[in-house]
This record gives C-alpha cells, structure tokens and sequence, in this order.
C-alpha cells in the first residue's frame, strides 16, 4: 500500500508540476486564464475588487468540501496535493519567465496542449488540479459524461461571463485553450481506461 501512495504520489506530482509549467510557461504570460477558477477570480476582482488569492482560495476549499462528500476524502486530500504541486511550480517558474516565449497562438496551442496532458494524468488517478476540475469530475462519476466536455461547458460559460464584462479578446484565446485542452484530456483519459480494462480481462 505505501509503495502504491509514493508512486501515485509520483504520477500526480508529476501531472501537476506539468500543468504548472503549461500555465506559467505559455499561457499566463499572455494573460490567458487557464480555466473557470482564474476566469472568476478576474470576474470579482474586475467588478468588487475582491483579490484574487482569496477568491482562488475560498472556492477551492468549497470544492474540496464537496470533493470530500461525493468523491471521498482521500481523493480531496490527494487534488489538495496537485494544487499545492501546481501552485508551487507556477510561483517558481513566473520569477523566471517574465515574458512570453514566442507569438501567442504558439504558444496558446504549446501551452493548450501540455496543460491538457497534465490535466487527463489528473483525471485517470482520480484526482484534479483544483477549480472547476472538482465539478467535472463529479458529473463524469455521477452522470457518465466525458470528464473534457464537462469541463469545457463549465469553464467555457464562466470563460464567456468574463469576456462580456471583461475583456473579449482575452477570452478568446482561453477558450481555444480550453477546447484543445480538453479534447486532449479525454484522449488520454479513454486511452488509459481502455488500456486497463485490456489488462484486467487477461
């Protein structure tokens, strides 16, 4: 059981340092919001100058709450882990990436791409990143829907909601993030679940 948890332990560091390295690589540096939790940190920021670590804060741990409920315990305890692994990364590679690394759709496509393997790792283990990955990965256990198309819904309606009051041009490119993330995501989480279900029937 112990070698189990440090390798799972591994694979979900992993995942999430590799999110981490999309979102402050490619993505934040040109200001595109890598989902539903940043959107809505900038949508109450923008209109009730509510700061930012705190809306990013008190929805995660809502979330984990609910987390906790319909998932288990253990699976808040283990996404609690990748928010702190991805928080970390982020914190460390933005002091030393200041700018962006090339033109932005290159970017957008580079970072939408690794952000949306990071994400389907997460996913197949059982855990998330945080934000609105919580939500998608409930309706994905409770209702059979692809985990990617559920978090593009939710993510994509908060996306929008931000660019009406925000910024449009901005959302765009997180929206294109999202549907490539996403698509990439339910590749990786389908293949893997094929795989095992091979491996169980031998």
């Amino acid at each position: 059981m112990l070698i189990l948890n440090i390798n799972k332990a591994l694979i979900l560091g992993m995942a999430a340092a590799i999110q981490g390295v999309a979102m402050s690589v490619f993505l934040f540096p040109h200001f595109i919001p890598s989902g539903g939790a940043a959107s809505t940190g900038v949508l109450l920021k923008y209109l009730f100058n509510v700061p930012y670590a705190v809306t990013l804060w008190t929805l995660n741990a809502g979330l984990l709450i609910i987390a906790a409920k319909w998932l288990g315990a253990k699976n808040a305890l283990w996404t609690l882990y990748c928010v702190t692994v991805t928080s970390l990364i982020i914190k460390w590679i933005s002091s030393i990436v200041l700018s962006p690394v090339s033109y932005v759709l290159t970017d957008l496509l580079m970072g939408a791409v690794i952000f949306g393997v990071g994400l389907g790792i997460l996913f197949k283990m059982g855990a998330s990143s945080g934000g609105m990955d919580i939500l998608a990965l409930i309706l994905s256990k409770i209702k059979g829907f692809p985990p990617g198309k559920c978090l593009f819904w939710i993510n994509g309606t908060l996306l929008l909601l931000t660019g009406m009051v925000v910024d449009w041009f901005i959302i765009l490119y997180a929206l294109v993030c999202q549907l490539i993330g996403t698509r990439i995501l339910d590749v990786i989480y389908h293949f893997q679940a094929g795989s095992l279900r091979r491996q169980r029937s031998v």
